[in-house]
């Protein structure tokens, strides 16, 4: 099928399918799948904004499905609702909208240099990104300010912001990881929807194309819930590590 100029054909779409298995279990178990799909798409001939407008809709699956299933689980604070989107959505929408008229370029050092930071630091300090049981959420400025920024980094390109928001509210405000993840999930799920809309009212959404991927992506979510909440905090922090480590090495031969 044929749509912006794109040709979808039965065996790009059984990878495209796969992809988003893989991207959405990486993505809701620490994150770092959008560097998969993006490139996916752009090998197979869509140029960068449809492919970063068309990723939205997979990741918006696969958000959905792991919020859907934390909370089934039990482990989604609703009572931080409100508290966590609020700064994300109004960064993502400011970042989506900068995105539809600017090169995706101007932020790759950004992500470099933050997921480079947070490797770090967890590396250096063990407490960074596994609080305590007890240790109490902080709700102070700073981590509405790092959860704004997030969405903004999320608006705008899509890769590796779950490293970002999970530093804001693992790192920042002491969630767990689990509790993190899952909150995570939500964020990503409302701040995609609102990029979505800015890339679909743009003409930048190959929509074959990202229901392929959706459909794979919320597979994958519902099989990385189930692993995610059968995993101690220790295993869960040294995957993030070791994802974003990988994703440090993509992020850096991209710049």
């Amino acid at each position: 099928m044929t749509e912006l100029g794109f040709d979808l054909g039965i065996g790009l779409g059984l990878v495209l399918l796969a992809t988003g298995v893989v991207s959405g279990f990486i993505n809701t178990l620490a994150g770092g799948g959008s560097m998969l799909t993006l490139p996916v798409l752009m090998i197979a001939g869509m140029p960068a904004d449809i492919a970063n407008g068309t990723n939205r809709l997979a990741v918006l699956a696969q958000s959905a499905t792991g919020a859907f299933e934390f909370n089934r689980a039990g482990r989604l604070d609703r009572d931080a609702w409100v508290r966590v989107l609020v700064p994300t959505i109004l960064g993502a929408a400011i970042g989506a909208i900068a995105a539809s008229v600017m090169p995706v370029v101007y932020l790759k050092p950004v992500l470099l240099g933050v997921m480079m930071t947070m490797a770090a630091l967890m590396l250096i300090n063990p407490a960074f990104m596994q609080p305590g049981e007890d240790q109490p959420v902080k709700q102070g400025g700073l981590g509405l300010v790092a959860l704004f920024g997030a969405g903004l980094y999320g608006g705008f390109i899509q890769a590796g912001v779950g490293f970002i928001l999970l530093a804001a509210l693992s790192g920042v405000m002491q969630y767990d990881l689990v509790r993190g993840n899952a909150l995570k999930t939500l964020c990503t799920g409302i701040f995609s929807l609102v990029a979505l809309v800015v890339f679909a009212w743009q003409a930048q959404v190959h929509w074959m194309s990202g229901l392929a991927l959706a459909a794979g992506s919320a597979v994958g979510a519902y099989l990385s819930v189930r692993v995610t909440l059968s995993l101690s905090a220790r295993v869960l922090k040294t995957i993030l590590f070791i994802m974003v480590s990988l994703s440090c090495v993509a992020a850096f031969l991209e710049v």
